[in-house]
This record gives C-alpha cells, structure tokens and sequence, in this order.
C-alpha cells in the first residue's frame, strides 16, 4: 500500500512537472518550444546512476569511484537542465517569465526522479535493477 501511494504521488509529481515545462512553451505570450529541450535532460538523468547500480557491489561500506563517477556526471546533467532555459533567456530566445516556468518545472521533475531512487532503490520486491 506504501508504494501504491508513492507511485501515484510520484505520477502526480512527474504530470505537474510536465505541466510547468508546457505552460513554459505554450502559453500565447511565449509561443517558443526551445524549452522543450530539456526533456532530454530528464531521459539522460537517471542513466549514469542506474548503470553503476548495476555494476557496483552495494555489499561494501565504503565510497566506490564508479558510484562517484555517476553521481558527478548525474550532476552535471542536472545543472545543465537549469543551465539551458537561463542561456536561452539570456539569449532572447526565450522571455523570462518561461525561464521561470521551466525552471520550476524542471525542479519538480528531478525532485520526482529522486523520489522515485529513494523510494525504490533499496527495495529488495521491486525489482527495477533489472531492466
């Protein structure tokens, strides 16, 4: 019952999110998609951690190089993710009221994804290590 309700508060996270990064490109005073590109961000984020999960021994105490190496490179993806919308404003390819919109949606989303690694990483019955 406890990941039910995880799962749907994570799904509710994810759409409010989205919401935020839409309304950041469609709303009629903006009407520019170059925001959209941060859904790349949002797909390359979660990789570098998945794929050391996978190949490090949890079994040990101690701080692993590879577990480093994608927690530094997983940040790097996420400051890009905020980086993008202020060059884009700075740029005047956007306006700044959907830099603001972006960048909060972009809060959202990645607090959701680290919801989702705290809330089912360490679980032993759900299983998403395997995928």
């Amino acid at each position: 019952v406890c990941s039910l309700a995880a799962l749907i508060s994570l799904s509710f996270g994810g759409a409010v999110g989205l919401m935020f990064l839409m309304l950041g490109c469609a709303l009629p005073q903006y009407n520019q998609y170059w925001p959209l590109f941060v859904l790349f961000f949002y797909i390359l984020s979660p990789i570098p951690y998945c794929i050391a999960r996978r190949l490090v021994d949890d079994t040990d105490a101690t701080s692993n190089a590879c577990k480093e190496l994608a927690i530094f490179l997983t940040t790097g993806i996420v400051v890009s993710a905020f980086g993008l919308p202020i060059v884009f404003a700075r740029a005047e390819l956007i306006y700044w009221g959907a830099c603001a919109l972006v960048l909060t949606g972009n809060t959202v989303i990645f607090a959701t994804i680290l919801g989702f690694f705290l809330v089912f990483g360490s679980n032993d019955d759900f299983s998403w290590q395997q995928w």
